[in-house]
């Protein structure tokens, strides 16, 4: 977008062959679960909803209608056709996040709305570490293995990049607890995330590095492996004669400590101990 082509994070064609193969999706449905949720909560009826994701069995049943499209460079959504787009869990192996963020809002009709959930960057720490120190160890050297993974603050910044209003940003942690560390590696296969990045190794892994990121591991006082996936939500809406929009900074007429101090008078006056949320002098 904006006439720059972004570097080449993600081998296109490996992720495509990792997510054929993927059979473990109880994450994203979990995630699905809470996407829904939230839906829930919007005081609006979606009447022509979109989804970019790349399993689209995971949506049919809890969007029927729905226009499911995968997460492709360029995705296929016509010009403000929908009322909703969710980008699901996905935006994190997209070279140009904000492109596909702007793509989406291009598709949304006038106070449509957009929710992406994406990996936020404490995703599977310990394991990262991990891996990196034995590979130093066993090799010498690093290489390219795991997903750059940006923040809370980062990935809230993109929404108003891409043209839409009013963010928000939030996250959640899910975790989840196999018998060890190589089951847990075993298991990101099987979810459709394993090594599609276009600069890693293209050999298999040295079963030195395998063995010495499972023993740098953190396992429970059972011995178990913990695997934390922190994702981020995002909601922001697509602009729209009307809608509420927040004050200029210093645009404010009335100063908030005299708005606080006139509150503490009025709790004084009628015999209140303490203004809950003030602190008292």
């Amino acid at each position: 977008m904006g006439g720059m082509t972004p570097p080449r994070l993600t081998d296109r064609p490996a992720l495509l062959r990792l997510r054929a193969g993927a059979d473990a999706l109880f994450l994203r449905e979990r995630v699905a679960d809470e996407t829904e949720d939230r839906l829930k909560e919007v005081n609006r009826r979606f009447t022509a909803p979109a989804v970019v994701t790349p399993f689209p069995q995971v949506w049919r049943e809890r969007l029927p209608g729905a226009r499911l499209v995968t997460d492709d460079p360029l995705l296929d959504l016509e010009a403000g056709a929908h009322d909703l787009v969710i980008h699901d869990l996905c935006l994190h192996w997209a070279d140009d996040p904000v492109g596909q963020i702007a793509q989406c809002a291009r598709a949304l009709r006038p106070d449509g709305l957009f929710l992406a959930t994406v990996f936020g960057g404490e995703t599977l720490a310990p394991l990262r570490r991990a891996l990196a120190e034995a590979e130093v160890e066993a090799t010498g050297g690093l290489s390219p293995r795991i997903l750059p993974m940006a923040d809370i603050r980062a990935w809230g910044d993109l929404p108003a990049r891409a043209g839409l209003v009013m963010p928000v940003a939030d996250w959640l942690s899910y975790e989840v607890s196999y018998d060890s560390p190589l089951a847990l590696m075993r298991d990101l296969r099987r979810m459709g995330e394993g090594n599609a990045l276009a600069g890693r190794l293209r050999r298999p892994t040295r079963r030195a590095v395998l063995l010495g990121a499972a023993a740098r591991h953190p396992l429970t006082a059972e011995g178990r492996a913990i695997a934390r996936f922190e994702v981020i939500t995002l909601v922001a809406w697509a602009p729209a004669p009307g809608q509420p929009r927040p004050l200029r900074p210093g645009s404010a007429v009335h100063r908030l400590a005299d708005a606080i101090e006139a509150a503490r008078q009025t709790a004084r006056a009628a015999g209140a101990e303490a203004l809950p949320g003030v602190s008292q002098p």
